[in-house]
């Protein structure tokens, strides 16, 4: 992950619009003078109009007048409304591209109109009527069959100030053009829903950057469908559909399409290309239609993964059933007390109901190599069990299936695990768990901002346990004064190579655990705290 600057442009009314209000607050006392500044702008509009084509570029000219005469009521009705009113693009009227490019992070283009795909040439076309709006003199004739209109170039991915990965993401071009019976390709599928295109390129593949550049983006961008809309995906990837199908199935209910290899012409009246992205997997509840926020993505999540859970445990349940039937056909025994019991309940001699205590669960997120692994990991585990917990270890593997993990972390209190992209699975915990991130030296930047801050907005009490140089590999491999350990500012500051580097990719972790038991402690206090709030407040 590369370190970025975030950049927070404040909006400032122009003079023109703080005349306005001057004007509209002094109506009553300057009557005449408005009326013939009226007039004289009326005059001065209408002059441009008449002699904008002779100075003007031919496409610059159409797409002053594409808006100009897109009626009011058509781009209410009509328009393509992408989350924010007040987005450039939230309102596009029929026949005409409108693009975004003041993100830091991402490009979007919005179009309407007849919309149809052409892949082997990277290019989606929007035919235009010549008689819709049109000046014939502003047309661009490249030739006979080729009346260009507008030509727009995207890369429909989240990480648009990245150089590096971007010169490697598909380009698309948007082409408006005049429609005739000779330029216009027919359809081959004809779609009732507006589409949305994307590209799976870039860092898919890490489970950060998946979801970060990826799932979240596309949840932003898609969920005021309302599952009514068909994902064109470039880089299409068999296995990233079948490893996230469950999210996909709740945002879109249309299978998604390859645009590089499926040839066939597909035809929409709306589409959205490129995805929208607000930060370090977070949603801004402030730029999303209903005020939605990244509680309401993790709840998209519940709702995926609730049915192969339910799955899950009835296979689990069928298999200890059958294993229990071959176990009396050899010998009758008395069955197995469980180690915990979830909602067991029990009386005393009063009869007065109490709750059978149970031990919070407590799981850590192994790494296995030599890359940030928790070289004590067994002592950690004993200590955790010591303090009360019942503990878990979880090795999840890059084929794990999604809907697994999310059972462990959902059900689970906290969750432990070494600064890196499977830190992004503090996600599959409900709010007001607790996330303990340890972090090696080096990481501290991005262990607080792709993860600390955006676990804190989903609700989650976050520890950060900072290491100390004893506690990293790398002291045994540097002098005690080395930058690298009593620096480590200073070599980040360097580059990224420098950190993926030392930091990242050869450096362990030997966890002080007398130091560590506070912050274990301090979960553990918290976890019962909220479990007897809980118990208190349900119905007696």
């Amino acid at each position: 992950m590369v370190h970025h600057h975030r950049y927070h442009q404040f909006r400032k009314p122009s003079d023109e619009e703080s005349q306005n209000h001057v004007v509209m607050d002094c109506s009553k006392r300057t009557s005449r003078p408005k009326l013939l500044s009226f007039l004289f702008l009326i005059t001065f509009l209408s002059c441009c109009y008449v002699l904008a084509p002779l100075f003007l570029p031919p496409s610059f000219t159409f797409s002053l007048l594409s808006y100009s005469f897109g009626t009011e009521s058509d781009a209410d009705q009509d328009g393509v409304d992408v989350n924010a009113s007040t987005w450039p693009c939230s309102r596009v009227s029929t026949g005409t591209i409108c693009c975004d490019r003041s993100g830091h992070r991402s490009d979007i283009c919005v179009m309407k109109g007849d919309i149809r795909t052409h892949s082997s040439t990277s290019s989606i076309f929007l035919y235009n009527s010549i008689s819709h709006n049109i000046d014939s003199k502003t047309v661009k004739v490249e030739d006979e069959k080729d009346q260009v209109l507008q030509h727009e170039k995207i890369k429909p991915y989240t990480r648009k100030w990245e150089t590096s990965v971007m010169d490697t993401i598909d380009e698309l071009n948007l082409i408006s053009k005049i429609s005739n019976s000779r330029n216009v390709q027919g359809c081959d599928v004809q779609h009732d829903v507006p589409a949305v295109f994307f590209s799976n390129g870039g860092y898919t593949g890490n489970v950060y950057h998946e979801f970060n550049d990826g799932i979240i983006p596309l949840y932003i961008t898609s969920q005021h469908f309302n599952k009514k809309v068909v994902f064109v995906i470039l880089e299409y990837h068999n296995w990233w559909i079948t490893k996230y199908g469950d999210i996909l199935s709740r945002l879109s209910d249309y299978p998604p399409i390859n645009f590089s290899e499926d040839n066939r012409t597909h035809c929409f009246s709306q589409a959205i290309v490129g995805l929208k992205i607000h930060d370090e997997l977070a949603v801004d509840s402030s730029l999303m239609e209903g005020n939605k926020s990244i509680v309401d993505f993790r709840n998209l999540l519940d709702k995926a993964y609730s049915p192969r859970i339910k799955g899950l445990i009835r296979d689990e349940e069928r298999e200890a059933q059958e294993k229990s039937k071959q176990q009396k056909q050899i010998a009758l025994s008395p069955s197995p007390e469980p180690e915990t019991s979830t909602s067991q309940q029990q009386y005393d001699n009063q009869g007065v109901q109490q709750i059978e205590w149970t031990k919070p669960k407590l799981v850590i997120l192994s790494r296995s190599g030599n890359s940030r692994a928790i070289t004590n990991e067994n002592l950690l585990v004993k200590m955790a069990e010591e303090i009360g917990f019942k503990v878990k270890v979880l090795r999840p593997s890059k084929t794990t299936e999604l809907a697994k993990i999310y059972r462990v972390l959902n059900s689970s209190d906290v969750m432990i695990g070494v600064h890196g992209a499977a830190m992004t699975h503090f996600m599959f915990m409900k709010p007001c768990s607790v996330f303990i991130q340890v972090v090696p030296l080096g990481t501290t930047w991005a262990a607080e901002n792709y993860y600390g801050e955006p676990a804190r907005k989903l609700g989650l009490k976050y520890i950060g346990y900072e290491i100390q140089p004893k506690e990293s590999s790398l002291y045994d491999k540097y002098d005690k004064d080395d930058p690298v350990l009593k620096d480590p500012h200073s070599i980040t500051m360097k580059g990224w190579e420098y950190t993926k580097k030392i930091y990242l990719d050869s450096q362990n972790v030997k966890l002080d655990l007398r130091r560590f038991r506070k912050r274990l402690h301090r979960a553990y206090e918290y976890t019962v705290l909220k479990s007897n709030l809980n118990l208190q407040r349900k119905p007696q």
